[in-house]
């Protein structure tokens, strides 16, 4: 069963559009420096939480050498979305718009991260679906289970609301 009833979001579709835009179609295409690259933003690794800075237009994006470099990836996913999505300094603004801005990165990091036009290609009721994903895609177990999780409550509801039709 690959994603039955399963619709995506404006979001998801985007990023999936954009990878498309850049033949980045499969898991070992995903080069993280070369996806920087193409934002003109350096990636650094320092002994330092992750984050994003721009200094004028000098943009680079720290990755926490203490992390994994499964998590090192989803932090870069993170950041990225603050680099291309976001505006402001998070310091700087109300609690409201700082907590949207997370959540909108957390949701650009499970889309970025284990892109749609890859993922369909997989089986959903592979009992090693989350080992092969964190594998290929080279991101935390934990990602992998959210994600499909995600995949699933989609579909359900979307299930639900087709059979009360």
């Amino acid at each position: 069963m690959n994603f039955p009833q399963y619709t995506t979001t404006a979001l998801e579709d985007w990023v999936s559009n954009w990878y498309k835009k850049h033949r980045i179609n499969s898991p070992k295409e995903m080069n993280i420096k070369k996806i920087a690259m193409r934002y003109e933003i350096f990636i650094h690794y320092k002994d330092m939480e992750s984050r994003y800075v721009r200094f004028g237009r000098y943009r680079e994006i720290v990755l926490d050498t203490k992390l994994s470099k499964p998590m090192q990836r989803e932090q870069f996913f993170h950041e990225l979305c603050h680099a291309i999505r976001h505006v402001g300094k998070q310091t700087m603004m109300p609690d409201a718009f700082r907590e949207l801005q997370e959540r909108d990165a957390r949701h650009f990091t499970l889309y970025a991260a284990l892109p749609y036009h890859m993922i369909k290609e997989y089986d959903l009721n592979d009992p090693e679906l989350i080992e092969r994903w964190a594998y290929d895609f080279n991101v935390s177990f934990e990602l992998c289970e959210e994600r499909l999780e995600q995949i699933k409550r989609r579909s359900d509801c979307t299930n639900q609301s087709l059979m009360s039709n």
